[in-house]
């Protein structure tokens, strides 16, 4: 018995193409994860003391993980920021005489 085929994605890093197994409607979203990594990986690879494409592409996740890890930390600040803004909102409010 054969398998199925599995939809899939050409994507190019460092002017290297892959073939990635993807849904065709996660395929957007990949392609722009990949333009994402490879800039990154170019922008790692132009500054020439890296050549090796592995140690590139380490380099480039440990950078974008960095990134993430930061919008994260930023976004948890804001959502805590907001939460105090509404509990005191909520404690201003309760202090309001009755109409």
């Amino acid at each position: 018995m054969t398998e199925p085929t599995r939809p899939t994605t050409e994507i190019t890093l460092l002017e290297r193409s892959y073939v990635i197994a993807c849904p065709p409607e996660e395929q957007d979203k990949l392609e722009r994860a990949a333009r994402y990594l490879d800039r990154a990986m170019q922008g790692i690879h132009s500054r020439g003391r890296v050549i090796d494409r592995e140690k590139i592409a380490i380099m480039a996740a440990l950078n974008i993980a960095h990134e993430l890890l930061e919008a994260l930390d930023d976004q948890r600040a804001g959502e805590q920021s907001l939460n105090e803004l509404n509990a005191r909102l909520e404690k201003a409010l309760d202090a309001m005489p009755a109409r």
